[in-house]
């Protein structure tokens, strides 16, 4: 199974303060871990949301919102893919992740949809049509 593991952001974070070289080291040398274990499929750091924008969707009308945005604690900060065996096997990998900030924080991890979860309704032809997104994505990426 494959997981999105979210770090929230916090509010030094949004204030765009960086984190120290202890904590990019920590954070180096866990992500190693992750990589030779075979979980760690991608993972970045974000912005602050003053860099970023949203798009609000009411029927057909569509309506851009540029940041900041009020509420830190629902803001991320970064995020990880990891494929794992279980979400327990997630936990136990996060339990082991440097705090990402240096202030209380909280790692959200939650399941990735994959093709055999939506049953039926994904017919030959869409399950097809994932198969080439799938590969594109890939070309894109370089790999």
């Amino acid at each position: 199974m494959k997981v999105m593991v979210i770090v929230k952001a916090s509010k030094a974070s949004e204030a765009g303060e960086m984190p120290s070289q202890e904590l990019l080291t920590d954070m180096g040398n866990f992500n190693e871990e992750l990589v030779s274990a075979g979980v760690m499929l991608a993972g970045e750091g974000l912005h602050p949301s003053t860099k970023g924008a949203r798009v609000r969707f009411s029927g057909k009308d569509r309506m851009v919102i540029d940041g900041p945005f009020a509420e830190t604690k629902e803001l991320i900060a970064g995020y990880w893919i990891w494929k794992v065996d279980s979400m327990e096997e997630a936990i136990r990998w996060a339990r082991r992740c440097p705090n990402p900030h240096e202030e209380d924080c909280e790692i959200e991890i939650r399941q990735i949809f994959e093709a055999d979860d939506f049953g039926e309704a994904l017919t030959p032809e869409l399950r097809e049509q994932e198969e080439r997104l799938a590969a594109g994505v890939k070309r894109n990426a370089g790999t």
